[in-house]
């Protein structure tokens, strides 16, 4: 990794040699700490490097030096990045050119940000600025679209909802099969071959169904497990983000699954599902925020449903909602590390929980 130029400068890796952290024993001192002594954790799963599909970029204007990447860890500054070795080199391909875009751009005075998700045929992208857009604004961004072969362009002000700037092909992403049109700038796996793993484990950790069992599926997002489980058993899911809703719902209907799986608007944080709403299930499946479960956990671990596999990229919020599991008298049944974030504290994993 010294190679890399940014290296010390750029937050995104911490170390500068992959195998210095011991992402295995993050897994096992995370449910160690929520009780499970001696877990089963199964071996690491490393993502290849240039990989990384989606990166969300911070952007800066200072006079006529426009600085585009990564801030340095613990700080503002953004690292004006020209390689890595994480992203997929596309990405990295787009970086100069967005560049002299984005000095052109009269909506970005100060500060803005760029979000690029790689999807089956080409960039998604989504530009949040400091300033309304102009008319020339959105001229240049649609030129700029049909020479880097953008699949969209969209744009916002700040935190609004993004405006479609360009659409010159269909923004499509294929999740188990099933094409999926996601919102701008919308949460995905880090790397195909990352989802791929996830979706291995969890599709491992699932019980004996029955012809008509029922998997409830938590911050399902635009499905990227949910396509998965619904060739397995009727799947009902539920997603905070109404444009995420949206595109998922969409997806469920052009594909002819509704008989097989449904996807409901529901936050849940402000309101978890209830004990009641659980029974029947033969499996809970959550891929909660880096931050974890928050209130819904403590339903979940009394709600008495025998296996509860959980999808988890932050060992710390692990740690907290596993405990909870663990007083309820739930044991770890399998526990997946998979590094779908290389030179980083940051770990993915699936925890496979039953029910003593």
């Amino acid at each position: 990794m010294s190679h890399c130029l940014h290296f010390g400068a750029c937050g995104g890796c911490a170390v500068d040699d992959r195998d210095s952290i011991d992402k295995f024993l993050f897994l096992a001192s995370a449910l160690s700490r929520a009780g499970f002594a001696d877990a089963p954790v199964s071996p690491l799963v490393e993502i290849p490097l240039r990989t990384r599909r989606r990166v969300d970029l911070a952007a800066a204007r200072s006079g006529a030096k426009i600085s585009l990447g990564l801030h340095r860890a613990r700080s503002h500054e953004i690292v004006d990045m020209t390689e890595c070795i994480l992203l997929d080199p596309r990405i990295v391909t787009l970086l100069s050119p967005l560049r002299v875009l984005l000095r052109s751009l009269e909506s970005f005075r100060r500060t803005g940000s760029v979000i690029i998700n790689w999807l089956d045929a080409g960039p998604d992208i989504l530009f949040r600025m400091d300033a309304d857009a102009t008319g020339p604004d959105r001229t240049k961004l649609i030129s700029f679209a049909r020479a880097q072969g953008a699949l969209r362009i969209s744009i916002a002000k700040a935190a609004s909802e993004p405006e479609l700037v360009a659409m010159l092909a269909p923004p499509v992403i294929t999740l188990s099969g099933v094409p999926v049109e996601p919102p701008p700038g919308a949460f995905l796996q880090a790397s195909a071959h990352g989802e791929s793993a996830i979706i291995k484990a969890v599709l491992d950790g699932l019980p004996r169904l029955a012809a008509r069992a029922r998997i409830i599926e938590l911050y399902a997002g635009i499905g990227t497990l949910s396509f998965a489980l619904a060739k397995h058993a009727r799947v009902e899911a539920y997603e905070g983000a109404a444009d995420a809703v949206a595109a998922h719902d969409l997806a469920i209907r052009r594909k002819n699954l509704a008989g097989r799986m449904s996807v409901f608007l529901r936050d849940l944080a402000r309101r978890p599902l209830k004990l009641n709403e659980f029974l029947g299930a033969a499996a809970v499946v959550l891929d909660p925020p880096y931050a974890g479960a928050g209130p819904q956990m403590k339903n979940l671990a009394a709600s008495g449903v025998v296996r509860v596999i959980y999808v988890s990229c932050n060992p710390e919020a692990l740690a907290q909602d596993a405990a909870l599991l663990h007083r309820a008298g739930y044991a770890v049944e399998k526990a997946t590390p998979i590094d779908q974030f290389p030179y980083s504290g940051n770990l993915e994993t699936v925890v496979v929980f039953v029910k003593n």
